[in-house]
């Protein structure tokens, strides 16, 4: 058991100090800052520890008589705040440097996290937990700026100061005033990382228990309307708090055991500081040391202590950090699924035609959802895909758009193997309208031009008008400057669907896919998109996917899928002739109509 103990520390160690090397490229760009702001710092420490001196020299000055005190001592209390004032400044000046530094490195890794966030594949978002991700990305980045925090401002300057001091105290003063002093200090740093290693523990505890309540809530807010429909309030609820209830018990044990770590600090120091002054008291008497010397001895041994004093918080949050960090770089490290290929080129459009060339697909090794998938939509042609849920309609227009790479077959554009071009240029010619149209929470405005953002107000307005949307917008308070709220929550289903067809058709693409595009529109907004819908495929490859028959009549030509397979295909009067799975469910969805 105590081999895999420390082979876990090991691994954690070599994790911290692999994140800490991944960390320099983010602060490289201002490297020469860098380098100014640890000058200012050890400056800064050089006048710090010059203060005890000049202090013992004004002591032992006044000791010796006033001849010299309107000169002399007048000097050194002058050196004294000169030095004073050089601390101060030079400290500052650390700070203001290396401000740009720090928060330069943030920003980067931000922007590095994010974009690898939106490289990653379909199936990682699809399983991931928004609320505990969001968390994570924020307490990481912050983690960036905490480590160089407290290792510029912190962990660097305690070195140097001890070094300084050190060297004082070897050639000035008896040995053993260095072996109390630095003994003290190493019972000191190793009681503080003991004890803070041991209290860890509940801190990650916490750290856990943080982002699943934090996740647990964030779920709960985005499925509102679902909660309401159940009236699962209280069960929401109580998810939450039990998490908050260990969230909490780990929290008090990490306060109580604080508690303990500063008592123990605190009787270590009481217990140095009353033997350098004894060692110092007892010089004093003998004739060895002056009352000056006694003064130097005690202060150095208190300002070693004052940063001394942060260390278990010091050390603890460079821990929590380095944890937070880990989370960040692991992140990183997720190879995405989907890439480039080392020799991609760009999409050579010529007139947007797509093939299906005996396509197998499973998101699982054990469940194949696609076999044998074989068909082509020529330029200006309209092929419908029908079936039932499950059949793997949507999955067709996932694996278009690249979401995913098929495991047999190929997809082609104009011939050309979409996994041999760049995903960029092949999204580019492509229009989705989804099934669940999700919109930013920003202006109505703002999400019409999320289809192309160059676009100017009057084409903006013109694919309203193309997705009777205008009319609607036009009459809110607020126009097209109204805010639709966390994913389009003021609007309905169709009005979000309505603003999806607008943006698609801003976007100009040659390659349209509809995906379930009017599943939420009354039959007559439904008729009336359908003619704009028409409109907009004239001239374009479009591929629908429905399960509403009525909405794929006019297609030139449909293909009926049931477990992954194509089973028919035709145009709607030859299908319906036939009478297989096509005519069934034609007769079903004619009763459920009917019935209405």
């Amino acid at each position: 058991m105590s081999h895999v103990i420390a082979d876990a520390r090991v691994h954690k160690d070599r994790r911290d100090l692999h994140n800490l090397r991944n960390m320099l490229p983010f602060l490289w760009e201002y490297r020469g800052r860098a380098l100014f702001a640890l000058g200012c710092l050890v400056l800064a420490k050089l006048a710090n520890v010059g203060i005890p001196m000049i202090l013992k020299q004004i002591v032992d000055q006044l000791e010796q008589g006033e001849k010299t005190l309107l000169v002399l001592p007048l000097f050194l209390l002058l050196a004294y705040g000169l030095l004073r004032l050089s601390s101060s400044l030079f400290n500052e000046l650390r700070d203001a440097v290396f401000a740009r530094v720090r928060y330069r490195a943030m920003r980067r890794l931000s922007n590095r996290v994010l974009s690898h966030l939106h490289d990653l594949s379909l199936r990682f978002h699809l399983q991931r937990k928004t609320g505990a991700i969001s968390r994570d990305l924020e307490r990481g980045t912050r983690s960036v700026s905490s480590i160089l925090n407290y290792m510029v401002f912190s962990i660097l300057p305690m070195l140097v100061e001890f070094s300084l001091v050190a060297v004082v105290l070897l050639t000035q003063y008896d040995i053993i005033f260095t072996l109390v002093t630095f003994g003290t200090v190493a019972v000191y740093i190793g009681f503080t990382l003991a004890i803070t290693e041991w209290r860890m523990e509940y801190r990650h505890a916490m750290n856990r228990l943080d982002s699943k309540a934090n996740s647990l809530a964030f779920d709960s807010l985005i499925n509102y309307e679902t909660v309401k429909y159940f009236g699962n309030e209280p069960l929401e609820l109580r998810r939450y708090d039990e998490t908050l209830q260990n969230w909490e018990e780990n929290a008090v044990k990490s306060q109580t055991s604080m508690s303990l770590l500063n008592f123990g600090q605190g009787a270590i120091i009481a217990i140095g500081v009353t033997f350098i002054m004894i060692f110092a008291a007892d010089g004093v008497v003998d004739g060895s040391m002056t009352i000056g010397d006694l003064v130097l001895v005690n202060a150095f041994m208190l300002q070693l202590f004052i940063p001394l004093g942060f260390l278990g918080i010091v050390y603890r949050q460079i821990k929590y950090s380095l944890a937070d960090m880990d989370l960040i770089f692991k992140l990183l490290e997720r190879e995405p699924e989907i890439t480039d290929r080392d020799d991609a080129s760009s999409l050579v459009l010529k007139v947007g035609a797509v093939r299906f060339e005996q396509v197998d697909f499973a998101y699982q090794p054990e469940r194949q959802i696609l076999h044998q998938v074989d068909f082509s939509v020529q330029p200006g042609e309209k092929v419908a895909v029908v079936g039932h849920s499950g059949a793997g309609k949507s999955t067709l227009s996932r694996l278009l758009f690249r979401f995913y790479d098929v495991t047999a077959g190929r997809v082609l554009v104009d011939g050309q193997d979409v996994r041999e071009v760049t995903r960029r240029s092949l999204r580019e010619v492509i229009g989705i309208v989804p099934q669940d149209s999700v919109l930013f929470n920003e202006s109505i405005l703002y999400n019409l031009s999320y289809g192309r953002p160059q676009a100017t107000r009057e084409e903006i307005k013109a694919a309203a008008r193309m997705a009777h949307i205008a009319e609607f917008i036009e009459s809110l308070p607020e126009g097209y400057d109204t805010v639709v709220g966390e994913r389009g929550l003021k609007l309905s289903g169709g009005e979000k669907q309505r603003i999806a067809i607008a943006r698609a058709i801003l976007k100009r693409p040659r390659i349209l896919v509809f995906d379930e595009a009017t599943s939420s529109l009354d039959s007559k907004t439904e008729q009336s998109i359908q003619e704009t819908l028409k409109e907009v495929a004239r001239d374009h490859t479009t591929l629908v996917i429905a399960h509403r028959l009525s909405t794929v009549v006019d297609a030139d030509r449909i293909l009926v899928m049931d477990r992954g397979r194509i089973r028919e295909r035709g145009t709607h009067r030859e299908l319906l002739a036939q009478g297989g799975l096509y005519g069934q469910m034609w007769q079903l969805q004619q009763e459920e109509r009917d019935s209405i």
